[in-house]
């Protein structure tokens, strides 16, 4: 027969275990856990979503599609630029299924071993179900459409961009910031952009004005529709009340907004509530800041304001070419870019 082991061995063997595992959970808490949790971080870069649909349907074609750079590259790329040397690891074009070909010819060899690519497909009958829709909508259902219509594609935390907006390196370098170290089901964020750095010399601009709370979580965004400089540094809106001053540093939306990937479920629950009031009109839209608002109004958790101290520039009227033009030929003259992106 077995011999039972004295009582105070077995204390003792007990003892001597529990020590060992302690000391084990101990390592794998301060050693290995970190390397695991670096791992994870690294293969879940974030994605760069390119809201694109529209863009090339405005100019005819991606051919068409006007470029900036000393090489022919388009305000576009410098986005994508900018968020490979951020640390991004996948741009996802969302587009109309028909400008596939010249989407892809412009940019599978450029972007070839710097980074992944997705193309995502935005029809106006995606998620809308058995519902009859008039023959005579051709408009897309709208920026929060286009996010929806990536449902899964993106398991990861993502930025959203339009295409035709130039943001600037230090956005990108902040949206991978937030996307990599806040950014949760119940935190997400937006570029904030100081007003100042977003006019147009010729013309009255839109802006989302951003209200913000003492913990730089955003309340609500107001659109403007008529924003300018009166005189210098006299900026003002202009409503059916007349003007009204903006300060300087106002925070404004330029539509640069970072998510959890939790937010798409958001956006198809509230598309469906649109579609059962607006599906039979011709020009309604769904939009990503009524997603962020609802965010935040149904309490499901913070919208932070990212400042950024990027200059953004655009083509709000035909005569701002040439002035984004030369703000991009002084950036590559000044070491900011190369004069050739994708040498």
């Amino acid at each position: 027969m077995m011999q039972k082991k004295p009582l105070l061995l077995t204390w003792y063997i007990d003892l001597q275990y529990a020590h060992w595992m302690y000391q084990s959970k101990q390592l794998f808490k301060q050693t290995l856990m970190p390397i695991f949790a670096n791992i994870i971080k690294n293969t879940m870069q974030p994605t760069l979503v390119i809201l694109a649909a529209g863009m090339a349907t405005r100019y005819g074609s991606m051919k068409q599609v006007q470029s900036f750079g000393p090489s022919g590259e388009t305000i576009m790329e410098y986005s994508i630029y900018d968020a490979i040397r951020a640390g991004f690891g996948k741009v996802i074009f969302i587009i109309r299924e028909e400008f596939a070909e010249g989407f892809k010819n412009q940019f599978e060899t450029k972007l070839s071993g710097k980074i992944a690519t997705d193309y995502v497909y935005q029809h106006l009958t995606s998620f809308t179900g058995e519902l009859s829709l008039p023959k005579e909508r051709t408009k897309p259902w709208g920026t929060a459409h286009a996010v929806l219509c990536c449902k899964g594609r993106i398991n990861e935390p993502f930025a959203v961009i339009n295409a035709d907006d130039f943001y600037g390196e230090d956005a990108f370098a902040k949206a991978y910031e937030f996307l990599t170290t806040q950014c949760n089901d119940n935190t997400y964020g937006i570029l904030g952009y100081s007003l100042k750095n977003t006019l147009s010399e010729n013309g009255s601009v839109s802006r989302g004005v951003c209200k913000i709370d003492e913990n730089n979580n955003l309340v609500e965004i107001n659109e403007r529709t008529k924003i300018f400089e009166k005189d210098n540094n006299n900026i003002v809106f202009e409503d059916a009340t007349g003007e009204h001053n903006l300060p300087l540093e106002t925070k404004v939306s330029m539509n640069y907004i970072c998510f959890a990937p939790n937010v798409i479920d958001l956006c198809e629950k509230e598309f469906e509530l649109f579609l059962q009031k607006h599906s039979q009109e011709l020009k309604s839209e769904f939009f990503l800041p009524f997603i962020t608002n609802q965010f935040i109004q149904n309490k499901t958790g913070d919208v932070k304001i990212i400042p950024t101290n990027s200059k953004w520039f655009g083509v709000t009227y035909k005569e701002d070419a040439p002035t984004v033009k030369s703000s991009i030929d002084e950036l590559v003259n000044t070491g900011h870019y190369p004069k050739n992106l994708w040498v």
